[in-house]
Formats: structure tokens, C-alpha cells, sequence
């Protein structure tokens, strides 16, 4: 991983600011939903990011794409594959990579693209609830010139208050690309489940 001094100065080289409000005290275990995700060029603030976090964030993905060459390069950049079995779905299968160490950080995208959307996909939630780990919002605010890391936020259980404070804290977030920025319309949470709804389990 590149060296946390390294980070700061891309960083400052970027003209950009990084906040970690947990002041490297994290969870050993969380979700990081991350937003919004407009550029192909999020990627590296990424890579900034955790660096200067000093923590190990990694994605997943199905196990087909980690064959080869690209595998290669997909491991390397903290890519972990996910064998899902006829008997699990992908969030259960998540789950399970969790329960398998003693320390892991998930970066998930919520919008699935990153073209504009007017509401998240749900699987980085049902993660963190199946494998009752916190989350921690990495919010990409090229607006405000800043990436920063939230304090770990558990869920309650009661589905669209969760969202709510998630959607508000992302509301008016401006990305790179600032016309894909997420907007908060509270319609979309009549959608979703109310209140404790554990059997909800989806990987959209």
C-alpha cells in the first residue's frame, strides 16, 4: 500500500483536503459505502485515501473476473474474489469473507454507475447487516475540495431511517463529474422496506 505521507502530499498536490474523522481509530471490521461515483477518476482518490487512512480497503467481485492477467492486476489493487455456492446469494457470500478474518474493509460504490441516479443500490447495507459489522461513509466532495471518512455508523434496523441519514448524508455531494452528483428525493424510501425487515437480504 502506498505510504500515508505519500497520499497527503497527492492530496495536496490535488489541491484537495482529507478528514478522517475517526483519527485512525476504526472498527477491524466495516462496510465503506462510498459517494458520489461520477469518474473513472475516483479511482485513484481511492487509492489516496486508504493510503493516508492507513487502512486496507478492498472491493470484491464475482470470482470469474480474477483469471489471468486482469485477476492478477485485480488482486493486486486489493480485489478479492467471491465464490458464490447454489446455496448462498453474493451478500451472504460477502458475509462470510467477514466472519473468515480478523480485520477487513469493504469499499462499495452505492450507486452501481456512475452515471446520475435517484437512489442507491441496497447491497452494501445488507452486508454490513448480515455480517453485523458498522459502516464508515467515504464521501468523494470535489465541491468542498475534500475526501473524508465518517465515524462508523451502525445500523438500526429500521430500514428507512437508515437510508434517510445515509441519503442525507450524501445529499448535494458534489463529484468530479458534478451533473451525475446525487440529489435526495425522500419518495424513494416508500420502496423500501419498514421498519426491522431482516428476510429483505438482497444483492442489487
Amino acid at each position: 500500500m502506498m505510504p500515508a505521507w505519500l497520499a497527503r502530499f497527492m492530496f495536496r498536490l490535488n489541491g484537495m483536503r482529507f478528514v478522517d474523522h475517526n483519527h485512525g481509530d476504526w472498527p477491524k471490521k466495516c462496510v465503506v459505502p462510498t459517494g458520489p461515483h461520477t469518474s473513472n477518476r475516483d479511482f485513484p482518490y481511492g487509492i489516496y485515501a486508504r493510503a493516508a487512512a492507513g487502512r486496507y480497503i478492498q472491493f470484491v467481485a464475482k470470482s470469474s473476473l480474477f483469471k489471468g492477467p486482469a485477476g492478477w492486476a485485480m488482486k493486486f489493487m486489493g480485489g478479492v474474489p467471491v465464490v458464490r455456492e447454489k446455496r448462498t446469494n453474493f451478500v451472504q457470500a460477502v458475509a462470510q469473507i467477514f466472519e473468515e478474518r480478523d480485520e477487513f474493509y469493504l469499499c462499495i460504490a452505492m450507486e452501481g454507475t456512475r452515471k446520475k441516479v435517484d437512489r442507491f443500490k441496497t447491497g452494501f447495507y445488507w452486508i454490513a447487516r448480515e455480517a453485523n459489522v458498522p459502516m464508515v461513509f467515504a464521501k468523494f466532495d470535489f465541491g468542498n475540495r475534500v475526501i473524508e471518512f465518517s465515524k462508523p455508523f451502525y445500523p438500526t434496523g429500521d430500514v428507512r431511517a437508515d437510508f434517510d441519514f445515509i441519503y442525507r448524508y450524501f445529499d448535494g455531494v458534489e463529484g468530479l463529474v458534478a451533473g451525475n452528483s446525487f440529489e435526495y428525493d425522500p419518495l424513494v424510501l416508500e420502496e423500501l422496506p419498514s421498519g426491522e425487515s431482516s428476510t429483505q437480504i438482497t444483492s442489487d
